[in-house]
C-alpha cells in the first residue's frame, strides 16, 4: 500500500525543486557560451527511477545530440534555451507554491490549536 504522507510530498517537492534549479543553471550556462566557438549545448538529465529508490536527486550534465551547429561549431539555440529557462522556472514556481500552501495549513493548524 502506498501511502501519500506529508514527508514524501515534502520530499517529492524538494526534488522537483532541485531538478528546476539545475536546468536553470545548464541552460544559463548555454546562454553565457553563446558567442563562443565550438561550445556545444548541454542539458541537465535525470534518473527518475534511481531518484525514487535513493531519496536523491541526481543531475547528468550531457552534450545535446542532434541540434545543427553554426560555421563557428557553436549549437546553442537562444530560443531553445529560453524555453528551457522558462519551463524550468515554470516548475519552481510551482513547487514553491505548493510548498507555500502546505506551510499555510501548518501555521493555520497551530494557531487554531490555541
Amino acid at each position: 500500500m502506498n501511502d501519500i504522507t506529508d514527508n514524501a510530498i515534502m520530499t517529492a517537492l524538494g526534488r522537483q525543486m532541485t531538478k528546476a534549479v539545475a536546468r536553470e543553471a545548464v541552460s544559463a550556462g548555454n546562454l553565457a557560451n553563446i558567442d563562443t566557438p565550438g561550445y556545444h549545448a548541454r542539458e541537465a538529465t535525470f534518473n527518475d527511477a534511481l531518484d525514487e529508490e535513493l531519496g536523491q536527486t541526481a543531475a547528468t550534465v550531457t552534450e545535446v545530440a542532434g541540434l545543427p551547429a553554426r560555421r563557428d561549431g557553436n549549437n546553442v539555440q537562444l530560443d531553445r534555451e529560453l524555453l528551457t529557462l522558462s519551463r524550468a522556472s515554470s516548475d519552481f514556481s510551482a513547487a514553491q507554491t505548493a510548498l507555500a500552501a502546505k506551510f499555510r495549513l501548518v501555521r493555520y493548524a497551530i494557531n487554531e490549536g490555541r
